[in-house]
């Protein structure tokens, strides 16, 4: 089957998350003092916060936990994990962290060369569960806007992958078929296992090449490879 609509997912897929928050965290670790709190490596906090920021997103993805209880959470917990009480967070890190952390413009390799390859013979979409206002930055910042006709926003439809209904709303957004149709990410349960329990193909971004499961059949390293795969 010949594809016409290829489905991004942004953050960890065309936006380098990790790369664009360990930038953010240093500079307000600096900014902040946080040394004189008691943290005394960045390594350390960016390497707990990682941790945590990254399982908390995977319960927002199913509906465990609300954005208010992620922000929330996310630096308290990590606070808590290096033997600090919470209430030593600056008052306004979190929010700092979230206006800042979207201006920045870190990307995967090969990123505009492959979606601006991809554009001249595709239609090209996005499906993000980031929250509405950081999605928007990262895509205006990075001059991503001019390779995608649609920017789906879960915080904005009301429904995160993996739930079918995200996938339903961005094909008839489009007018187009399943069949004709793939996903890209790297998120196993919300991108692969979401579009394949959809009904679509899907495509698994695995730069760090982790073990694929058996329920995978395409993966790629790097987003350049998409240019020869399809």
């Amino acid at each position: 089957m010949q594809y016409k609509h290829l489905f991004f997912d942004l953050d960890h897929t065309i936006w380098d998350f990790d790369k664009n928050a360990e930038e953010t965290l240093n500079e307000l670790y600096h900014t902040y003092k946080l040394k004189d709190l008691g943290l005394h490596s960045p390594d350390r906090f960016i390497e707990v916060y990682t941790h945590n920021n990254h399982q908390l997103w995977a319960e927002y993805h199913v509906g465990k936990i609300t954005k208010q209880k992620l922000r929330e959470t996310r630096f308290s917990k990590t606070f808590i994990d290096l033997g600090l009480s919470p209430n030593l967070i600056p008052q306004r890190f979190e929010d700092d962290y979230v206006n800042i952390c979207p201006t920045k413009t870190n990307l995967f390799p090969k990123a505009h060369e492959t979606l601006g390859y991809l554009k001249e013979r595709y239609s090209l979409h996005l499906i993000s569960n980031g929250f509405k206002e950081s999605t928007e930055l990262k895509v205006s910042n990075n001059g991503l806007n001019v390779y995608f006709e649609n920017v789906v926003i879960s915080e904005v439809v009301g429904f995160n992958k993996p739930d079918k209904a995200i996938f339903n709303h961005a094909l008839t957004l489009a007018n187009a078929g399943i069949s004709e149709s793939i996903m890209i990410g790297d998120s196993l349960e919300a991108d692969i296992r979401g579009a394949q329990d959809y009904g679509m193909k899907a495509i698994y971004f695995n730069p760090e090449r982790k073990e694929k499961p058996e329920d995978v059949n395409q993966e790629i390293a790097c987003l350049s490879e998409l240019m020869t795969l399809l």
